[in-house]
């Protein structure tokens, strides 16, 4: 018994080092993603992580517009091969929605039309939409305007507003998922994620090759707050979620309750038949229902490529050419997508735990299943 107390007061000291030690270097963020992640019995981030931080809320609208039903409902039969894709990946929302009428509608395990879950990098490409609203409000002068003209830090970089929407900044961002130390881990658990941005540094030349980085988004955000002088939140509300007829509110994950900085590169919570009309409202050229909420000449340029050896990626939004299709995407980190094709009035939303596994391709395995097998239920050609 004195030899186990030994042991168990050994370990007690070790574990009391450790946060001691976490704190002293600033590094105590760690201590608050061990708490959401491991002893929830998760090892990442997870859909419904949004209870364990802050949050803004983003009311429904208060003029609804619910989505047309389909005559023929959910009477169409999925593929087994699309049912096993659910199954292995664990998806809880699948929606199939043509000529702006949902046509199939799928939940599981005890989600339905009004469960918020997060959108993780989805909410880049809502982002991106507000920089294109922020130009045609004036607020903002062009794509080329430059960062440094909002955020003095970024003074005579040459790094444009432009270059942090299509992913090309130059900034040096770690878009690590697996490292503590990361600063991808420090903005998602820590408490000042302005400071975090702020310590970035431009070590690459803007505006010349695309590169994956969360922190262009989150400094997007911030340079979207100091020209509209507007919480992000709120010009989302007063932009799309009012005018557009979002059914449900919706929560945004904040830094803390000091700063209220919302963590717009990802985790903005909502749902399947809400997250599907950025879809539409870029299908449509920026017009809603008639409303041209957003300039048709920047949606076009959105989704389409900035670089010719980058043609994954525009303005907010992934690319892709699969089946032959001009397909843009919204697209989050667990398999989370608006997947929308213009040509055939069609638009996919899936939501879940899960995503397939990664090649050398843009995207992951099973976002090629998703836009195969419903082409294949609505014995759609391509």
């Amino acid at each position: 018994m004195k030899k186990l107390k030994k042991i168990l007061s050994w370990f007690l000291g070790i574990a009391l080092l450790l946060i001691a030690l976490a704190y002293i270097t600033d590094h105590d963020y760690i201590l608050k993603g061990v708490r959401v992640v491991y002893f929830t019995g998760h090892t990442t981030a997870f859909i419904d992580d949004h209870s364990y931080f802050k949050n803004e809320t983003i009311p429904a609208s208060t003029q609804p517009q619910p989505w047309p039903v389909h005559k023929d409902f959910n009477t169409i039969s999925p593929t087994e091969t699309l049912l096993e894709t659910h199954e292995d990946f664990r998806t809880i929302a699948f929606i199939i929605i043509k000529n702006d009428s949902i046509v199939h509608e799928y939940y599981n395990e005890g989600y339905g039309e009004t469960s918020q879950t997060n959108s993780f990098s989805m909410a880049k490409s809502v982002t991106s939409a507000l920089l294109g609203k922020a130009i045609q409000d004036g607020f903002i002068e062009n794509l080329q305007q430059p960062v440094g003209d909002f955020i003095p830090k970024f003074k005579g970089t040459n790094m444009t507003v432009g270059d942090l929407s299509s992913m090309s900044s130059g900034l040096n961002w770690d878009e690590s998922y697996t490292s503590p130390f990361s600063v991808t881990a420090r903005s998602y658990y820590d408490d000042d994620l302005a400071e975090t941005i702020l310590g970035l540094e431009v070590t690459e030349t803007p505006g010349e090759s695309f590169k994956y980085l969360s922190g262009n988004t989150q400094l997007l955000a911030m340079v979207l707050e100091n020209a509209t002088g507007k919480q992000l939140e709120t010009y989302l509300y007063e932009s799309f979620w009012q005018p557009m007829g979002f059914e449900q509110p919706a929560l945004w994950q904040v830094d803390d309750d000091e700063n209220r900085l919302v963590k717009a590169y990802c985790c903005l919570a909502s749902n399947a038949r809400d997250f599907a009309r950025f879809g539409k409202l870029y299908k449509d050229f920026g017009n809603w229902n008639g409303r041209q909420l957003l300039d048709s000449n920047f949606v076009a340029k959105s989704v389409q490529p900035r670089f010719e050896d980058s043609p994954e990626y525009g303005y907010g939004f992934w690319l892709s050419d699969h089946l032959g299709k001009e397909i843009f995407v919204m697209r989050g980190i667990l398999g989370q997508y608006v997947i929308t094709i213009p040509e055939d009035d069609l638009i996919i939303v899936r939501l879940g735990h899960q995503r397939g596994s990664r090649s050398d391709l843009p995207f992951s395995s099973d976002f090629y299943t998703y836009v195969e097998e419903v082409y294949k239920t609505l014995k759609l050609s391509h």
